[in-house]
């Protein structure tokens, strides 16, 4: 069998460039490392919420402005609403036991929190949760990150 020219060529770069004949190594970039993913964090952070501190509630409505990130940008409000029901089952169950709802920032996260041992997930963009007294509710308090 008889190789052309051309091909002859092509062939021998290819074996010369895979045998490692390249020039002088460069020395290796180290890849920057991304920032630790909240996908898989928990926490049981809870704050007392301050309806006069003027700070910004989350509705929780998935705002999709990007169609390649949809899914990333409704993780946030996708984890609140699922951690908002299961502390309202939580609370509902205290009520029908007790009779009442906590009566403070401090019995909410000893009697639901802490007994119940609720891992709430983490938060994009700084937000975080806080009990609202008044109200028996857990609400989500947007963060620094994005408005």
């Amino acid at each position: 069998m008889t190789v052309s020219n051309p091909l002859r060529t092509l062939l021998a770069t290819l074996i010369i460039t895979g045998l490692g004949c390249s020039g002088p190594e460069k020395p290796e970039v180290e890849a920057k490392r991304p920032k630790k993913s909240i996908f898989k964090q928990r926490t049981q952070e809870v704050g007392e919420f301050d309806p006069k501190a003027g700070k910004q509630v989350s509705d929780s409505k998935i705002q999709a402005t990007n169609p390649l990130l949809a899914g990333l940008e409704a993780y946030g409000p996708a984890a609140e609403k699922v951690t908002k029901l299961a502390v309202d089952h939580h609370l509902n169950l205290y009520n029908a036991v007790h009779g009442h709802y906590p009566k403070d920032h401090a019995e909410f996260m000893r009697e639901i929190v802490k007994k119940n041992n609720l891992q709430l997930p983490k938060l994009p963009y700084g937000n975080t949760y806080q009990y609202d007294v008044a109200n028996h509710k857990l609400v989500v308090i947007k963060g620094e990150g994005k408005k």
